[in-house]
């Protein structure tokens, strides 16, 4: 069983990053399963009416070409890997009763991956210095950096950044290595 994840609240394509996570040194994966699929989906409240297998392979799909992206932005393969799941949808506009509307048109079995996807172009577009990934050495966790300053260097100062500075306090006042 998988346990809770450590990191939650983040934007759509972070927070779909954040389906896979490191815990006592083995990667958990909440999309392995459809029950943590499904778990995934409401947590966002994301209804599905197409079979959850089919949304977790085009999530699995997608989350891969975020990565790809986020970990190497010039790599042609990353842009068109995330290009493949962009062309799934399209954006309408127009005017409704009550004013402008925009109003996405995609396939349903593609929709929250493609909703995914849409996010970290709008996350790009906005602030794309902002996307981090945690300083700590033994976590693969995403954050959207929204400190004041924009410094924030991981996932959880309660974690992670508690276990970076206990680390870092204890080599300088021992004089040796902390065992790995």
């Amino acid at each position: 069983m998988i346990s809770q994840r450590p990191l939650t609240g983040e934007p759509l394509a972070l927070d779909l990053l954040n389906t896979e996570w490191l815990e006592s040194g083995l990667r958990q994966d909440l999309l392995s399963t459809a029950v943590g699929t499904t778990a995934w989906l409401e947590e966002h409240s994301l209804q599905q009416d197409e079979l959850v297998e089919t949304v977790r392979l085009r999530l699995i799909e997608t989350r891969a070409a975020i990565r790809k992206v986020l970990e190497s932005p010039s790599d042609i393969a990353a842009r068109n890997a995330l290009n493949v799941v962009l062309a799934q949808g399209r954006v309408l506009e127009q005017l409704g009763k009550d004013g402008p509307e925009t109003i996405p048109e995609v396939p349903s079995s593609w929709r929250v991956a493609w909703l995914a996807a849409q996010n970290l172009l709008g996350l790009l577009r906005t602030a794309p210095g902002r996307i981090r990934t945690c300083d700590h050495p033994d976590c693969i966790l995403y954050f959207f950096d929204t400190s004041k300053n924009g410094t924030r260097r991981w996932c959880d100062m309660k974690t992670c950044g508690n276990r970076s500075k206990a680390k870092r306090h204890y080599q300088q006042h021992s004089n040796k290595p902390l065992p790995e």
